[in-house]
């Protein structure tokens, strides 16, 4: 059994951590805490083999937790941030999830870390290509009828999806793109943008309220579809 304990200072990240451990039999979760102080003397004692750590939290954040306990146990880091991803692999961590995190992402993790901590890998530090999308794609290409059009990720409000088009809406234009929904949610980071329903992405950051499982973004407001509702309020914890 692989002795786990959960760092953040979010209680609903910790939460969801938590139901992931409980499905993962070699897994064994023996503390959870929103302070960071109180997982170092955890670690420091011996008492834990793997620990999931958020990377920004108040008094001490996840990378100089990292620099303190020196390799004494394996680390995870979970964020909503992926500019702190290669800096962490500098400090040896495991993995880099980006909240809001699979069940699926989580089990490679931890699956990595099984096979670590059995001697059979090494931690490496993982090329930079993995993180493209996240830390360097401030602009995406999409077909229009004549050409690819390039769009500033910062500039999108949120994505529409029609019969045979779907529509981006900046706050100066709304571009018509010949792609499907799908193809333009794989081009979109993440930790930035969140399906709402089967016919809407929204950018998480213009998000201006939320009432009654309807998004809204300054006069346009979107239901909330029901099977897309979990993931979104988890996001929206997280960040």
């Amino acid at each position: 059994m692989i002795r786990c304990i959960i760092v953040d200072d979010k209680p609903l990240a910790i939460d969801v951590l938590e139901h992931y451990i409980s499905k993962v039999p070699f897994l064994s979760l023996t503390f959870t805490t929103i302070n960071p102080l109180d997982a170092l003397n955890k670690v420091i004692e011996g008492e834990v083999d793997l620990v999931f750590l958020d990377i920004q939290m108040p008094e001490l954040s996840g990378l100089q937790f990292m620099k303190i306990i020196k390799g004494k146990c394996l680390v995870i880091l979970t964020t909503a941030y992926a500019e702190y991803a290669m800096e962490g692999f500098d400090n040896d961590a495991v993995d880099y999830l980006l909240k809001p995190v699979s069940f699926e992402r989580f089990y490679k993790a931890v699956e990595k870390a099984q096979l670590i901590l059995k001697g059979l890998e090494k931690i490496a530090k993982p090329s930079t290509s993995f993180l493209v999308k996240e830390k360097e794609a401030s602009q995406i290409f999409v077909k229009t009828e004549y050409k690819l059009v390039r769009v500033n990720v910062a500039d999108i409000l949120y994505i529409e999806g029609l019969q045979n088009y779907v529509m981006i809406y900046t706050a100066k234009e709304k571009i018509t793109s010949l792609q499907t929904m799908k193809k333009t949610e794989e081009q979109l980071p993440v930790s930035q943008f969140i399906r709402i329903h089967k016919s809407f992405i929204v950018a998480i950051n213009k998000i201006t309220s939320i009432e009654r499982n309807r998004i809204c973004i300054g006069e346009k407001t979107i239901a909330l579809g029901e099977v897309y509702r979990e993931a979104f309020y988890k996001a929206i914890a997280n960040n």
